[in-house]
């Protein structure tokens, strides 16, 4: 009986510290990243920093260009849980919400909020990708999920009924696409010293008027 009570036990405390590990990493590779850049940054410093192994830090997330996928993934959700954003309350609100305007006010919203956590890893895959492969893999799958998650939601507008004549579903998600952009964060927040909310504002004004009736 002992056995079968300290198995679970055991199996739980090594996914809590498993988890402890990873959030050191990351936060490791957060700091390095954005300070040293990405070239500069080596795994060998993250591990030092982070207090554990490079073999370590290899097991877990295979290379440097992994470390910035896992960091641009935790960025969009705000967390280390597994589950993804399409998955999650926020999501599911917006697709609930019956009113239109209300559905892009709160997308605007969600931009606000995450854009300005994962811009800055995007921006870093975008220019240190031409120098490397791995990344440059990396990046190309982030725009990528970026893409598909936003076709999604103008798919969804497409069949509530929602676009204005003459708005396809590929042009909904191209705009969506473009407002929810690190570039379009790049200029106007980093850039132009905008505010968070008059960015939201921004896009859910443009986006309002560009794609609904």
């Amino acid at each position: 009986m002992s056995e079968s009570v300290k198995r679970p036990y055991d199996a739980t405390y090594r996914r809590a510290q498993a988890g402890l590990t990873r959030t050191r990493v990351l936060t490791a590779a957060h700091d390095r990243f954005m300070r040293d850049g990405y070239a500069a940054t080596t795994v060998a410093g993250i591990a030092a920093d982070a207090q554990v192994s490079v073999p370590t830090v290899y097991k877990t997330f295979t290379n440097k260009a992994g470390l910035v996928k896992a960091l641009f993934d935790t960025a969009v959700v705000g967390d280390n849980d597994d589950t993804p954003l399409a998955a999650r309350a926020p999501i599911a609100a917006v697709l609930a919400e019956p009113d239109p305007h209300r559905k892009i006010d709160m997308f605007a919203a969600m931009c606000a909020q995450i854009v300005p956590r994962a811009a800055p890893i995007q921006l870093l895959a975008r220019q240190a990708s031409a120098s490397d492969t791995d990344l440059a893999a990396v990046y190309q799958q982030i725009q990528h999920e970026r893409l598909t998650g936003l076709a999604g939601f103008a798919a969804h507008l497409h069949q509530q009924r929602h676009l204005a004549d003459g708005v396809t579903t590929n042009q909904a998600r191209d705009i969506l696409w473009t407002y929810n952009s690190p570039e379009l964060y790049e200029l106007l927040v980093l850039h132009r010293r905008w505010n968070l909310n008059r960015y939201r504002t921004h896009i859910a004004t443009a986006v309002t008027a560009t794609l609904l009736p």
